[in-house]
């Protein structure tokens, strides 16, 4: 072996020791510049295979957010018995027909709200607050309430969700269980919360437009009896009962 010979020898030699130590990239940013060896391929559609499994996935729950189901949090009291505070939801957002970013416009729905549906949609108050209640009067009914009973085009209503006799947070509320009779306009809603005696509901602020619905209350995902004396309490007072109930 000449001394040349020798020579580049122990110049490759030191190259794959350096390939070795540092990986692939080390390498190219060393001496890949000067005709070193570029990354094994493999290794870089590994890499770019990672990064677009994120992307995709971070679509998918834009996507899925977005027309298929949203979480939320119900914060009051409005809709006991039915719903607690401390329950946390799946909204199914396809059921009206989700509404489209940026266009306004909104998917088909998969049927038309109902009465007695329970609802999610923006407060018309303030629509960056998200409500839900029951909804009670279709566009072309007739609502009242008389000692407290609900009256739908003349005929007293069997509500057996409705709960009554809780103490008020709203006692200076416009009047909760004498009113009407009131007719539900075109392409609105009347609402009302299943706590009659403590619900901020269509009583108080009127009629839902119907552009403002989200979607219906599908499942209980998580719920804890909230305790302002309790350490961590959505670790020690959770509802295991109430987990994965469907909400009706």
């Amino acid at each position: 072996m000449t001394p040349v010979d020798f020579r580049r020898r122990e110049d490759a030699l030191r190259a794959a020791n350096r390939s070795r130590r540092g990986g692939w990239w080390f390498s190219r940013w060393t001496h890949g510049r000067r005709g070193g060896a570029l990354p094994p391929p493999g290794v870089r559609r590994e890499r770019g295979g990672l990064w677009r499994l994120l992307i995709i996935a971070g679509v998918l729950a834009l996507v899925l957010r977005t027309f298929v189901v949203e979480a939320y949090r119900i914060p009051s009291r409005s809709m006991e018995r039915t719903l607690l505070p401390g329950d946390f939801l799946l909204v199914n957002k396809l059921v009206y027909g989700a509404e489209v970013p940026i266009w306004r416009q909104r998917l088909p729905a998969l049927r038309a709200p109902q009465r007695n549906d329970l609802v999610v949609f923006d407060w018309p108050v303030d629509p960056d607050v998200a409500f839900v209640k029951r909804l009670v009067g279709l566009p072309g009914d007739t609502v009242a309430m008389a000692a407290g009973v609900l009256l739908r085009n003349g005929a007293p209503q069997r509500e057996t969700w409705a709960l009554r006799g809780m103490i008020s947070e709203l006692q200076d509320e416009a009047p909760r269980n004498d009113w009407g009779p009131l007719v539900v306009p075109p392409h609105h809603y009347f609402v009302l919360g299943d706590n009659r005696d403590n619900s901020l509901d269509s009583r108080a602020w009127g009629f839902v437009p119907d552009s403002l619905l989200r979607g219906s209350p599908w499942i209980v995902y998580f719920s804890f009896e909230p305790d302002s004396t309790a350490r961590a309490p959505w670790l020690t007072r959770i509802r295991w009962p109430r987990l994965g109930a469907v909400v009706r």
